[in-house]
């Protein structure tokens, strides 16, 4: 059976960066590492190939929206997500909390100590997630790497229902990881026999909770590291809070988490944001900014004044026949004018999002690849202070 591996390449001596490579069955994930996000089975606009040729090397399915559309079976009859998509590398699967916890109103969600009855947003239909369904769900996806179920803390909850929340997600935690070894050994939670989709190993990574409380998050990291998963995410910090807080969160935690396993941070990815997480440890982190600011004309630069993105939408590029960005090779740098883009949009052509996309993911992916230099050259601070 292929196998999951972590190993660090590289430490800072200045900071808690680390460069690093992820093995999965689907490839090598060096890292640090954007993780784009394909909510659908699909990042935005952008076929396979040009995913791969930006530089990316793993992206984010969500399990909640392929569960409701196609669903399981559709995906099932293609051997899993890898050949319903078209993609040969890496993928990592959330367990569909966050969904859950996006959707928030009452009408649509109640959460009990057994799991998350909710109704579609599609239809209206009711379905209920457990850790156990979500485990059995993202098991049959086929994903590289899975994420136990966790109940999502909401920015400006009491300490009180932090920690109740915080301690639902540790008995789901436990749940889930149960569940899981179930699946490595060929059984459902209700030891039915069931045919693996593929004969390779699908990590599993547990989910560290406890809102803006420092007591809350260092117990919950200490929780989720001695339960020995394959990898830690870092959960509710992309929930409403300050710059400021994220970063006080990743100090109080990091430190307790086993520097052998690997960190995703969940939901973060400015680019102020992607030095302060790299600099506090975290090996990768998912985000849909870079995409979604594509598709409303947001655009990155290289920069030396903190300003890293241009409206291309403006007036004023409409005869500016430089590319984007002077130095990125990106293929829609290397072939059109912010002019054209600028045209593109204004036309509501829908070429204009998928050549700003193409952009964006390929810049996050070289500055990634600067910082991953930068850590190894023990630079990154110096690199750091000329984008900050």
């Amino acid at each position: 059976m292929k196998q999951f591996r972590f190993r660090i390449l590289h430490e800072d001596k200045k900071t808690k960066a680390r460069v690093g490579e992820i093995r999965t069955p689907h490839g090598v994930i060096k890292t640090p590492a954007f993780v784009p996000v394909g909510t659908q089975a699909s990042v935005k606009s952008l076929t396979p190939d040009e995913i791969k040729s930006s530089g990316t090397e793993i992206f984010f399915v969500n399990t909640y929206h392929m569960y409701l559309r196609p669903g399981l079976d559709v995906i099932k009859k293609f051997g899993g997500l890898h050949r319903f998509m078209g993609w040969d590398g890496p993928i990592i699967t959330d367990s569909g909390g966050f969904q859950v916890f996006s959707l928030g109103r009452s009408d649509l969600v109640k959460i009990t100590d057994d799991g998350v009855e909710f109704r579609s947003h599609w239809d209206g239909s009711k379905h209920l997630f457990t850790p156990e369904s979500a485990m059995e769900w993202q098991w049959r996806l086929g994903s590289d790497i899975h994420i136990a179920f966790d109940d999502c803390t909401a920015y400006g909850v009491t300490h009180e229902k932090a920690r109740t929340s915080m301690e639902r997600t540790h008995r789901w935690a436990v749940r889930s990881k149960e569940a899981n070894a179930k699946f490595k050994k060929g059984l459902t939670f209700s030891d039915e026999k069931v045919k693996p989709l593929e004969n390779y190993y699908q990590a599993l990574y547990g989910v560290v909770q406890g809102s803006v409380f420092e007591d809350l998050r260092k117990e919950s990291a200490m929780f989720i590291s001695f339960m020995d998963f394959d990898g830690i995410a870092i959960g509710g910090v992309a929930v409403g809070e300050s710059k400021k807080e994220m970063v006080n969160i990743l100090d109080w935690v990091v430190p307790i988490l086993p520097a052998e396993k690997p960190r995703h941070l969940l939901g973060v990815g400015e680019i102020d944001d992607i030095f302060a997480l790299v600099a506090a440890g975290m090996d990768t982190f998912d985000c849909v900014l870079p995409t979604r600011m594509a598709r409303m004309g947001r655009v990155y630069i290289n920069t030396t004044n903190g300003k890293w993105e241009l409206d291309i939408t403006k007036k004023e590029y409409a005869e500016d026949t430089k590319p984007i960005d002077s130095v990125c090779q990106c293929y829609t740098c290397e072939h059109f004018s912010r002019a054209y883009i600028q045209h593109l949009f204004r036309v509501k052509e829908l070429l204009a999002y998928r050549l700003a996309t193409i952009h964006n993911v390929y810049f996050i992916n070289s500055l990634l690849s600067d910082i991953r230099q930068a850590i190894a050259d023990g630079s990154l601070l110096d690199l750091a202070k000329q984008w900050l």
